[in-house]
C-alpha cells in the first residue's frame, strides 16, 4: 500500500514539503521509530476516539502516552478510545494502525499535543506501515493548522 490518498490530497492542496521514509515493516509507533531510526519523541502518533458525538483524532508523540482527563478537558466531550472496527471504518485508506494525523481531512476534530511543535522536524505514518513523512516544523505547523493545540499527553516511563 503506498500513501494514503487523503493524506496525499491534503499536502498536494497545501503545497507541503516532505520526504517519504522507508523502514522496515512495524506494527507499533515505538517499533515504527526504531526501524525508521527516528527519535520517538518526533514521532506523531493518532489516536482514534469517541463520543455519543462523533469522532476525533488526537495526535502524540510516540513515546507518550495519552492523558485522558486533558483531553476531555480541552475537548468538552466525554471521549474514550475507538475500537480497531471502527478505525477500519474511519480510515478507510490506511492500514489499521498507520494513522496520519491529519483527521481534519476525514472530516473530524483534531488535537495535537504541543509538545510536537517544539521539535525541529516531524515524522508520521502515510498510511501504511513501511512509509513515514518526514517534514520541518514550520511545515508540519502549516500543516496542522486546523488542529486545536494543547498539552494532553507524558513520556512514558
Amino acid at each position: 500500500m503506498a500513501m494514503a490518498g487523503t493524506l496525499a490530497g491534503r499536502l498536494s492542496r497545501m503545497n507541503s514539503q516532505f520526504d517519504i521514509v522507508h523502514h522496515p515493516y512495524s506494527l507499533s509507533s515505538m517499533a515504527t521509530a526504531q526501524a525508521a531510526h527516528v527519535p520517538g519523541h518526533r514521532l506523531a502518533k493518532t489516536l482514534l476516539l469517541e463520543d455519543e458525538s462523533g469522532y476525533v483524532t488526537a495526535v502524540i508523540p510516540s513515546n507518550h502516552h495519552l492523558q485522558m482527563m486533558a483531553i476531555r478537558d480541552l475537548s468538552g466531550r466525554d471521549l474514550v478510545l475507538a475500537h480497531e472496527d471502527d478505525i477500519r471504518e474511519v480510515f478507510k485508506d490506511c492500514e489499521l494502525g498507520a494513522i496520519p494525523p491529519c483527521g481534519m481531512s476525514y472530516g473530524m476534530q483534531t488535537y495535537v499535543d504541543e509538545s510536537l511543535f517544539d521539535e525541529p522536524e516531524v515524522w508520521f505514518e502515510a498510511g501504511d506501515h513501511m512509509e513515514l513523512v518526514h517534514m520541518a516544523r514550520d511545515q508540519f505547523m502549516t500543516l496542522m493548522g486546523d488542529a486545536q493545540r494543547g498539552r494532553f499527553s507524558h513520556v512514558m516511563m
